[in-house]
Formats: structure tokens, C-alpha cells, sequence
């Protein structure tokens, strides 16, 4: 093994039934770097690392993993946490209704004899690595009660508490924004200082331009490059990544030239009593056929909020204020009067409010609208895999089979499940809640092509979105929201990143 390298992984195959996941991949991490492995959805990122981790453990996979120059058998996440190896998954693993120094040392708590915690100590050693991950929380704190931010910066010190040498964070910035992506880059450079090495797995290419010192592309199960800092470019990694070059990664469509006004908001407030506040404060804004709008501002602006109170107010805030739609001001007091309205709705959190992913793809596309395929209140299954394979095809979604379960899809084929649902139900009026998160780049182009496609047919689509060139690249106008208030509003050929950000940060 080469002087400084920490490890290596070689020759790592990995199958699951029907599909070979990892193929003949070789990785090498020098000590004290920050090293990304990138690629598309289902390119083997997260298998290859949970078998680095034990997670997948020895015997479930072919290969060698050398580690501090020794080759190890991890037979469970145990074991590779005993030689210093700590993985955070991108579903954070603590405990909400713990304190947060307890979920600091939970599964390796500290204790006095016979076995009795030691509380003083637990504390104050909690709060030593809080404070190296830079994080002012009061210890006691449930960590449910805590943002996403705080929550990753908290598993990061429960990694330090076990002697980390080598942290693995999978998409640990996929849910985060910008303020707090960026800190958690600059607490990995620090880390860096301290001797500790990095694996990071992220879509964001923007980050591994900033803080990466080598990078591992991986395609279809197979490595297909590695790149040292000086050789880091997006479009070389773009190209990698999906095996041809995108000179574009956002798709034209021709200028936008106008349209009727097919919704409207006039004065529309949404009041939380539970934490006496508005969450959307005077909200007025206008969609047009045709036309995509983009709403901008940081994480807890309000914008899922203002979205929320147009697709019928699910979460039951005080709305006051008219919604028009079509002309027509129309009191939207549920999802279902809201489809019925030919608004629909493609949550931000896929998984968790968008998908039934022990289902089959047939069975998400088609749930949204079971009339269509029922007689009587009994399925046609003939019809429902009908429209499925229809909507399939014309979405492109990438499957064996409308039979395969939804949560062996990858992230991208998963997102494009759920815009299939809610297209199932033939809406005039599309709102896409960060339509891109946690997918790659080939993955956002398809869905940029989709959206392209819709409103070239008439319909008209509201996007949320935290990434800036998003909104930028795809949008006709933007709205700008700070703190539930509409701060802008901008024309795209006006519209600027610090435009934008200034109305933002009002």
C-alpha cells in the first residue's frame, strides 16, 4: 500500500437480485483529504459505501477493502466503526425525543462502574465535540426540536466522540440551504486540518469544485474516472457521469409570449396559531397558461406554505385572503376540491408525502385518480397497468416492469413516478416543490425535458426551488419570498442571482 493512502477498496462487486449494483470498482483515498464519489441515480454510490461501512457486510461482496494498510472484514457497522470508520447516511440516525448530548453518545454511552451512566461526564464531553463542529445549542435540547442543519452538525459529532478517521456523509447537503450547506463544507475543511479524511457523496457539483481534493466517478455500477483537485471541472464530471456531453443543462423552449391569467392569489395569508405567526403574509401573485413561475428564498421563507394554501390547505392553517383560478375566486378547502380545480400538487419530500414506495409503480401513478380505472369501486387492474406503462413511456421512466416496487427505483425515476401520479389527474396547473432534489444531473435534465414538454401542451407550472440556476434556468418570472412576505418580483431576462438573494435576505 502507497505511503499516505488511507484506503482502498478493489475490485468491489456487489449484486442484488437481477442487477449487478458495483462491478470491479477500485477506489484509493489518501489520508486527510476530502475525496466525492459522484454519479447518477443508481450508479452505486451509496451501495459502494455501505459496503466500506459493514452495512453490507463480508461475504455479500467480492473484493478487498484495505484499510491503514490492512486488509478488514467488516461483518456488520460495528466493526468499522471499532477501526475508526463512521458512515452518516443521508436519513439522519438520531433519536428526536432525546437530549441532544444523549444522541451524542447514544450506542456508546459513557459509564461508571457496574455498568451506571455518567451523566457529568457524557455532558461535558458532549459539549467538547458540539463545539468542534461549531454548533451553539443548548445541550438539553430535543434534537427533534432542531433544524436539519443542526441535526447533521450533531451526527458529525457523534462521529468525532468515536474517534472518527475516516467520515463518510451520503447527500448530507441535499436537504440543507445554502447558509448551512456552506458551513458544513467549511466544517470539512477544518476537519480536514485536524488530520480526519472525508468521503462525501453529493449531486452538488458546486461543492466538489469547492472543497474537493480528488473525486471517484462512478457509471452504472463501474468507475469510470478519478480526478485529483487540478483536473476538476463540471463539465469533465458531467460527462463522465452520464457517458456524453450536455452542453446545456437546462433545455431550451421558446421565449415566453403570454397568456390568460389562470391563477391567482389576492391578499392570501396563511396564520400557524400554534406558533402565532404568519407563515405566508400577503401573498399576491399571477400564473399564466403556459408560463412557468419560480419561487425563490431561503429554507422557512414560506414558500412550501404558500404552496400548501393553494393546494387546499392540508396542514389546516388560518388562510384568509382569495385564490382565483380560472377567473374564478374559489375556496380551496382540501387537496381534493384543489384537484378538482386542476391544481396538483408534486411534494418536495418524495418519500415521505409523495409515494407509497412498498408499491408498485402502477399502483402510484394510478392511486391519484382510482376513478379512472374503477367500476363500481372495484380496480380494472387491466386498465390501471394500462395508463401506468402509457405514462411510462411518456415520462421515460427507467424500469424492468410498472410491477417493480417504487423503492427500488432510483431517486430520479422515483421523482418522475410522482409527477406521473399527479399528471394522471390531467391538471391544468402544476406546482413542483424542489422537483431536482437529491437527483443527478442527467436525472434534472429529464425532468427540465418534462417540464418543457407540459407547458408547450398549455399547462401551467409553479416551481419551488432552492438551487438558484434552477429557477434561473428554467423559469419565465420569479417571485422572491423572505419570512412568508413577498419581497419581488422579476421578469427572468431581469433576474439575477444577487437580485434575487438581496430580496431573499430583506
Amino acid at each position: 500500500m502507497e505511503k499516505n493512502l488511507i484506503l482502498q477498496m478493489k475490485s468491489i462487486t456487489k449484486s442484488f437480485p437481477g442487477v449487478k449494483a458495483l462491478e470491479e470498482v477500485d477506489i484509493s483515498v489518501e489520508n486527510g483529504e476530502i475525496h466525492f464519489i459522484v454519479g447518477e441515480n443508481g450508479a452505486g454510490k451509496s451501495t459502494l459505501m455501505k459496503v466500506l461501512s459493514g452495512i453490507y457486510p463480508y461475504g455479500d461482496y467480492d473484493g478487498d477493502i484495505i484499510f491503514d494498510g490492512q486488509i478488514k472484514h467488516f461483518h456488520g457497522i460495528k466493526d468499522s466503526v471499532h477501526v475508526g470508520i463512521v458512515i452518516i447516511n443521508q436519513e439522519l440516525e438520531l433519536f428526536p425525543n432525546l437530549t441532544v448530548y444523549e444522541n451524542v453518545f447514544v450506542g456508546h454511552e459513557q459509564q461508571k462502574k457496574f455498568s451506571l451512566m455518567d451523566w457529568d461526564k457524557t455532558k461535558k464531553e458532549a459539549k467538547k465535540y458540539l463545539d468542534m463542529v461549531g454548533i451553539n445549542v443548548d445541550i438539553h435540547s430535543l434534537v427533534g426540536s432542531l433544524g436539519v442543519g443542526k441535526q447533521q452538525l450533531i451526527e458529525i459529532a457523534k462521529a468525532l466522540s468515536q474517534n472518527v478517521k475516516l467520515l463518510i456523509l451520503d447527500e448530507p447537503t441535499a436537504a440543507l440551504n445554502e447558509d448551512d450547506s456552506e458551513n458544513l463544507l467549511k466544517l470539512l475543511v477544518d476537519l480536514k486540518k485536524q488530520g480526519i479524511t472525508s468521503i462525501m457523496i453529493s449531486h452538488k457539483l458546486k461543492e466538489v469544485e469547492a472543497v474537493a481534493d480528488s473525486i471517484t466517478v462512478l457509471r452504472d455500477g463501474k468507475a469510470v474516472a478519478r480526478m485529483t483537485k487540478a483536473e476538476i471541472n463540471e463539465r469533465e464530471i458531467i460527462k463522465n457521469m452520464v457517458g456524453r456531453e450536455i452542453d446545456d443543462i437546462f433545455p431550451k423552449r421558446p421565449e415566453y409570449k403570454g397568456g390568460e391569467v389562470v391563477l391567482e392569489t389576492v391578499h392570501l395569508n396563511a396564520f400557524d396559531s400554534s406558533i402565532n405567526r404568519y407563515l405566508v403574509n400577503d401573498s399576491n401573485i399571477k400564473i399564466r397558461k403556459g408560463e412557468v413561475v419560480g419561487i425563490a428564498g431561503l429554507m422557512g421563507a414560506g414558500r412550501t406554505e404558500l404552496a400548501h394554501s393553494i393546494f387546499g390547505n392540508p396542514k389546516k392553517y388560518k388562510i384568509t385572503g382569495a385564490t382565483i383560478v380560472f377567473g374564478k375566486a374559489v375556496k380551496l378547502t382540501s387537496p381534493k376540491k384543489a384537484i378538482a380545480h386542476g391544481i396538483a400538487y408534486v411534494s418536495e419530500d418524495r418519500k415521505k408525502d409523495g409515494l407509497i414506495l412498498g408499491e408498485t409503480i402502477s399502483q402510484n401513478i394510478t392511486i391519484s385518480s382510482l376513478k379512472k380505472i374503477s367500476r363500481m369501486g372495484i380496480i380494472d387492474f387491466f386498465k390501471q397497468n394500462k395508463y401506468a406503462e402509457q405514462y411510462v413511456k411518456d415520462i421515460d421512466i427507467k424500469t424492468p416492469s410498472i410491477l417493480q416496487q417504487v423503492k427500488n427505483l432510483s431517486g430520479g425515476n422515483q421523482q418522475k413516478v410522482q409527477v406521473g401520479k399527479w399528471l394522471f389527474v390531467e391538471p391544468k396547473i402544476l406546482i413542483l416543490d424542489e422537483p431536482t432534489r437529491g437527483i443527478d444531473v442527467g436525472a434534472k435534465y429529464e425532468i427540465y425535458t418534462i417540464i418543457n414538454k407540459l407547458v408547450a401542451q398549455g399547462m401551467s407550472i409553479m416551481i419551488i426551488s432552492s438551487e438558484l440556476p434552477e429557477i434561473l434556468g428554467m423559469c419565465d418570472r420569479v417571485y422572491v419570498i423572505s419570512e412568508g412576505v413577498q419581497t419581488a418580483e422579476f421578469d427572468i431576462k431581469d433576474a439575477t442571482p444577487e437580485k434575487i438573494m438581496a430580496s431573499a435576505t430583506v
